[in-house]
């Protein structure tokens, strides 16, 4: 398994975590790698999409309503929520990496962690993402700067 793969994974875990949480977000993430520290090859990468989803949450879930035919983010299932707000986040935020290797890397891991379902679920909305994105219909906004600091979650 490759670096960003791990990183994905590792992060997608994060962010379950710290939805399931009742604590402060940033309190649930320092908890979350107290107890489950990322990889040191994967940490950087990590960082960026838990930082920037945790950030940008209010617009992830904006774009996601917007391209999921009815569906509110609150009442999707957790994996796939929070699945779907990393891949937009790399989506509208990372242009060196490629829409459909966050596309795949999306279904890929919703398949693993998710419900039988996910991966269909996933790709839908994501596909639908990444047409408005290529046709210019969806306007990639300025993001909210994220806190990458490492020593910030200890």
């Amino acid at each position: 398994m490759g670096r960003r793969r791990q990183a994905r994974e590792a992060a997608m875990q994060a962010l379950y975590s710290i939805d399931m949480s009742r604590l402060d977000p940033e309190e649930a993430f320092a908890r979350h790698c107290r107890n489950f520290p990322p990889p040191k090859a994967t940490k950087e990468f990590y960082y960026t999409l838990v930082r920037g989803v945790l950030a940008n949450r209010e617009r992830l879930d904006r774009v996601i309503e917007q391209y999921s035919n009815n569906w509110k983010v609150n009442r999707m299932a957790c994996v796939d929520r929070n699945v779907l707000r990393m891949a937009v986040y790399e989506m509208l935020f990372c242009p060196d990496i490629p829409l459909k290797v966050s596309i795949n890397e999306a279904v890929d891991i919703g398949k693993k962690f998710g419900t039988e379902e996910s991966g269909a679920f996933i790709n839908g909305i994501l596909d639908a993402v990444r047409k408005a994105l290529e046709q210019k219909r969806l306007e990639i906004p300025e993001p909210v700067p994220a806190v990458t600091n490492y020593e910030k979650s200890q």
